[in-house]
C-alpha cells in the first residue's frame, strides 16, 4: 500500500509540475502575442533558470518580402548589447595587466582633448562628459561611410564636453567607440578579431558575429521600420556603431554568453564583480550602471539588464542573479521593442 501511495504522490507532483509549466508558457505567449503579430516583423524570446532553457519561441516574420517565418535560431543585430562584450574585453585586458581601468586615455590616445582627466573607468560608466556622437546632427554625413576607428574618433573628439569627468552620468556611445579603439591599440588586433577570437570562438558562440552587410550569415533576419506601413530599415555602415553597437547574435548564443559570465570562464571573480558594481559620481550618488550593464532595482532585487537599438532592430536582456533567471528578447523592427515584454517575463518568473 505504501508503494502505491508514493506512486500516486509522485504522479500528482509530475502532473502538477506539467500543469504549472503549461500555465506559465501560456502566460508568456499571451504577453508576446499581444504585441508581435503573425503577419508582421517578429521576435524571438528565450527564458532560462539556472542556465537551463524553460521557454524559447519565435513569433512573426523574419523576412516580409520572401514570406519567411521567424525561427528560434534567427540571428539579429543586437545594437547596444554589444557594450557588454566591449566592457568584458576591456576587463580581460585589465586582468592580463595590459591596461588599468583607472588609466587616463591620453596613455593610449595622446592627442585626445582633456585626455589626462578622462579614464577608462569614465568611458565604461558613461561618466566621461564626452558628447555622444549619435546625437550630433552631422552624423547623417557619415552614417553610410566606412570609417576606421581613428577616423570615427576624430569625428567627435573636438566636440565640447557635456560636463567634467565623473560629475554626471549620461549614456554615451562615443565612450564605447573609444574603448573599442583602445582595445585595438592595446591588443594589436582589430576589435572584430579580438572579440571573435577571445570571446565568440572561445565559448562556442557560433551564431555571433561582428556585423557585416557582405557576409553570408545563416539565419540572418531582415530589419524593418514602420512609417504607416513597413519599410526596409535604413542602411548604416557597421563601422559607425562599431564597439558600441555592431554585434549580431541569437538568443541561444546570448544564453551561452550569460552562462559564461556567471561561471567566470572569461574573467576571474574579482574582475567579473567589477562589471556589476554600482559605481558612484564624485558627489557620491549611485549611477545604477556597472561596466556594460544597467543595474536596476526591481522588487528589492538588483537586476542586470541592457537593451539595444539600431536601424531595424531592438533587443533586451534581463538577468536576476539571486534566482538565476535570464530573459532575452530580440526584434527585427525598430517599431517594436521587446523591452517591456522581457521585463514582464522576468518578473513573472521571479514571482
Amino acid at each position: 500500500m505504501k508503494s502505491i501511495s508514493i506512486f500516486y504522490v509522485a504522479a500528482f507532483l509530475i502532473f502538477s509540475s506539467a500543469l504549472f509549466a503549461q500555465h506559465r508558457e501560456n502566460k508568456i505567449d499571451s504577453l508576446i502575442t499581444s504585441k508581435f503579430k503573425a503577419e508582421g516583423p517578429g521576435g524571438v524570446f528565450l527564458a532560462a533558470k539556472n542556465g537551463k532553457i524553460i521557454y524559447r519561441k519565435a513569433f512573426g516574420m523574419a523576412n516580409l518580402e520572401m514570406n519567411v517565418k521567424m525561427r528560434p535560431e534567427s540571428v539579429f543585430e543586437i545594437g547596444s548589447m554589444t557594450k557588454q562584450f566591449t566592457a568584458v574585453s576591456v576587463l580581460m585586458l585589465a586582468e592580463k595587466g595590459k591596461l588599468n581601468v583607472n588609466d587616463e586615455i591620453k596613455k593610449f590616445i595622446p592627442d585626445y582633448p582633456n585626455g589626462n582627466a578622462i579614464t577608462i573607468h569614465h568611458l565604461l560608466t558613461h561618466t566621461s562628459g564626452i558628447r555622444d556622437f549619435t546625437n550630433m546632427k552631422s552624423i547623417k554625413d557619415i552614417a553610410r561611410r566606412d570609417l576606421s576607428p581613428e577616423e570615427l574618433v576624430n569625428f567627435f573628439k573636438n566636440e565640447p564636453s557635456d560636463f567634467k569627468p565623473g560629475e554626471q552620468y549620461k549614456y554615451c556611445n562615443s565612450g564605447y567607440v573609444l574603448l573599442g579603439y583602445i582595445i585595438e591599440i592595446v591588443s594589436g588586433q582589430t576589435y572584430e578579431e579580438f572579440v571573435t577570437e577571445n570571446i565568440f570562438k572561445k565559448i562556442g558562440m557560433k551564431n555571433t558575429f561582428y556585423a557585416s552587410h557582405e557576409k553570408i550569415i545563416k539565419n540572418r533576419v531582415s530589419g524593418y521600420r514602420d512609417k504607416e506601413h513597413y519599410v526596409n530599415a535604413n542602411y548604416i555602415s557597421f563601422s559607425i556603431p562599431y564597439a558600441s553597437g555592431s554585434i549580431m547574435s541569437n538568443v541561444d548564443d546570448m544564453l551561452k554568453w550569460q552562462n559564461t559570465i556567471n561561471s567566470n570562464a572569461l574573467l576571474n571573480p574579482v574582475f567579473t564583480e567589477k562589471a556589476f558594481t554600482n559605481y558612484q559620481l564624485i558627489n557620491g550618488a549611485n549611477i545604477d550602471y556597472g561596466y556594460g550593464w544597467h543595474l536596476e532595482k526591481v522588487k528589492d532585487k538588483i537586476v542586470r539588464e541592457h537593451g539595444g537599438s539600431i536601424f531595424g532592430f531592438k533587443s533586451m536582456g534581463v538577468y536576476e542573479p539571486t534566482e538565476h533567471i535570464y530573459v532575452i528578447g530580440l526584434s527585427n523592427c525598430d517599431c517594436n521593442s521587446p523591452t517591456s515584454i522581457t521585463r514582464d517575463i522576468a518578473s513573472l518568473l521571479i514571482d
